[in-house]
């Protein structure tokens, strides 16, 4: 029984009352076109729970395809490198339009995913945007790697602006979207990902890949909104369970 007196017509919602803006916000979100995703996470060993909890919160744009994959056992550019060959060879892989790289000491927001989409969206300039994550330990810096509006090519931390996409000539992986099909042209070197350390230099598997994908045109970005933690269960700086 209402708790009070009162005459019930049809009210047919927000969205529709306010079309205009609702439009614009389904514009910004990209949630009507396609977004199918695979995610990428590779695990050579035990993940802690802070970190699990984290991807279980990850929400999914609605009714989209998004296909989880582990690379078990396996050094990081290698994992990356097979996962990806792996899934160009798929018959039905193969047509997703987006790959989310996720690692194993990488917190993303509840809504990480959909804001990364929402940015590839809106920049069909950028092959890959990763989320804002800092290297481990007090002193760490931010993975937004080389400043691409200088001469030479550089891998020099660049400062996050807030509420900004700052363009870059690398990133970390540990938090990142990629535009699937750039894996497909055959001027980019293989294996895709690959870390050097020995008498040629030392590089990580995502500047290696980031080094020469520029030289071919691709372009890099994080965005300085989506916020992703770095946590460190080794205790590496002398405070366990400390998460960057």
């Amino acid at each position: 029984m209402a708790d009070k007196a009162e005459i019930i017509a049809p009210e047919y919602g927000r969205h529709n009352a306010q079309l205009d803006i609702a439009l614009k916000k389904l514009d910004s979100s990209g949630f009507y076109k396609d977004l199918s995703t695979i995610i990428i996470i590779p695990a050579l060993g035990p993940i802690p729970p802070k970190v699990v909890s984290s991807w279980l919160n990850l929400a999914n744009p609605p009714n989209q395809k998004v296909y989880r994959m582990f690379a078990v056992g396996m050094e990081i550019g290698e994992a990356y490198s097979q996962a990806i060959a792996n899934i160009l060879a798929h018959p039905d892989l193969s047509k997703y339009k987006y790959i989310l790289t996720l690692e194993a000491d990488n917190i993303p927001p509840p809504d990480g995913l959909l804001r990364l989409l929402s940015k590839m969206e809106d920049h069909p300039e950028f092959s890959c945007i990763g989320g804002l994550y800092w290297t481990k330990g007090p002193d760490g810096v931010p993975q937004i790697w080389g400043d691409p509006h200088t001469a030479e090519l550089n891998f020099r931390p660049q400062k996050p602006i807030a509420g900004q996409v700052v363009e870059c000539c690398g990133t970390g992986m540990g938090f990142n979207l990629w535009r699937l099909d750039q894996f497909k042209d055959e001027r980019l070197r293989k294996p895709w990902f690959k870390t050097l350390a020995g008498d040629t230099g030392v590089m990580t598997q995502d500047l290696y890949y980031a080094s020469d994908a520029r030289k071919n045109g691709f372009r890099f970005a994080v965005d300085c909104d989506t916020m992703v933690g770095h946590y460190d269960y080794a205790g590496s700086f002398g405070e366990a369970d400390t998460v960057w």
